[in-house]
């Protein structure tokens, strides 16, 4: 692992590792996406073909029965029994979150409030590659059908023979996800974001990806929302001399297991950090005096999963405000979340914690402003109004109320 400095170059370039971004990148990601504007479909069979390797006709983009039916056949049959008691877990977290509606009255005659709806339409990114991010799916799905999403549309791209991992096919039905469209990289948020003849636009996109799926959600936010600029995936754990190394090591591996994935461990412990750095070679490391500059740095870092591992770790907690998810104690270790513990493994990355927060039935909601004024409220704050609208000089403004009291 790299021993840090603390407030050194490297440890700023890595507290600001979301901003960097690459022209030619952009650029790429912005041609794609016009392709895709202009020539729909064709533009996506294009590019799948080209870094897919895949050569499908318009009608193989969407996954059929015939494939999803078969796909129970190529799984572990008691697949189906764990991962129904892991949607249990998190079902059972996000039932707690739902909003609800509100309104308020004043003796004035005043109803104020707020009408809490889901989203119509909404699509989840699973990247490609070696393994199939089932996880992902659940994660996303679960907290948006609890939101009561109708509409829940699945990308991902097929592997050579132009076919889905059958685990994402299976997660994807038990979840009742009934549109699976074989498409990825940034061509594949384009299609979303601006609909084809076959695929219908959505209202916002979920789900991690490379940096082309990066760059393109960057660039179609606003024509659609999204979740988060994803990043590679992080750990900080927060550890001393009471903390267990080999849970310390064995943790630090699990994050190296993830295509780029960063990991920090800031210790007091000169000990503890020579055990880590012969047993690892990526990675940072932080060598602080005291858990007050750890608990400093760690807010810096702001990192996705953070572990805290010393003894009586609660004093920590309070302190900690940047992270996207908090792992507390030596039996709370981050793959759990990555799972099967409940709250979603969604998470802000690259810093972003601390101004995005972890994935929540929240996120698949919106919030309608609600206001309604009898006669007698609108005339008593009929003063207040038209001297705010003096100073802006908007007199259509005025004459809008005053129309009211003619």
């Amino acid at each position: 692992m790299k021993l840090l400095r603390l407030y050194s170059k490297e440890m700023e370039k890595l507290i600001n590792r979301l901003s960097l971004r690459k022209k030619r990148l952009e650029r790429t990601v912005a041609k794609i996406i016009e392709d895709v504007r202009n020539t729909g479909e064709e533009a996506v069979l294009k590019y799948t073909y080209k870094f897919d390797k895949v050569k499908l006709t318009p009608r193989q983009i969407r996954v059929s029965e015939a494939e999803i039916t078969g796909a129970f056949q190529d799984i572990q049959p008691e697949f189906v029994t764990k991962f129904k008691e892991i949607m249990e877990n998190i079902e059972r977290f996000y039932r707690k979150k739902i909003r609800k509606s509100w309104r308020m009255h004043t003796p004035e005659g005043i109803i104020l409030g707020e009408e809490v709806f889901p989203l119509q339409r909404v699509g989840i990114y699973i990247p490609g590659g070696t393994a199939p991010l089932v996880s992902t799916i659940y994660m996303i799905a679960i907290p948006a059908r609890i939101a009561g999403v109708e509409e829940i549309v699945l990308a991902t791209p097929p592997n050579r023979d132009g076919l889905i991992n059958p685990y994402i096919l299976v997660v994807a039905n038990l979840l009742k996800i009934k549109e699976i469209y074989k498409m990825g990289g940034a061509q594949a948020i384009a299609a979303l974001t601006l609909g084809t003849k076959t695929i219908k636009k959505v209202d916002k996109i979920f789900g991690p990806g490379n940096p082309y799926v990066t760059e393109a959600k960057r660039q179609v936010f606003g024509y659609v929302g999204i979740d988060m600029l994803a990043g590679p995936s992080e750990v900080v754990i927060i550890a001393n001399r009471f903390s267990n190394p080999l849970f310390v090591i064995a943790d630090l591996k699990a994050q190296a297991e993830h295509a780029g994935g960063l990991s920090f461990l800031i210790t007091t412990s000169k000990t503890l950090a020579k055990l880590v750095r012969k047993e690892l070679e990526n990675g940072y490391l932080v060598l602080v005096n005291n858990l007050d500059e750890a608990i400093e740095v760690a807010n810096q870092i702001a990192p996705e999963h953070l572990e805290i591992l010393v003894q009586n770790p609660r004093r920590v907690i309070k302190r900690i405000r940047n992270a996207g998810c908090v792992f507390v104690g030596p039996y709370s270790p981050a793959v759990v979340g990555d799972y099967a513990a409940g709250p979603s493994h969604v998470l802000p990355t690259g810093g972003s914690a601390r101004f995005f927060s972890a994935l929540g039935v929240e996120d698949f909601m919106k919030r309608t402003h609600l206001v309604i004024y009898s006669k007698k409220a609108l005339e008593k704050v009929k003063p207040l109004v038209e001297a705010i609208a003096e100073i802006e000089k908007m007199t259509e403004h005025i004459k809008s109320l005053n129309v009211r009291f003619a």
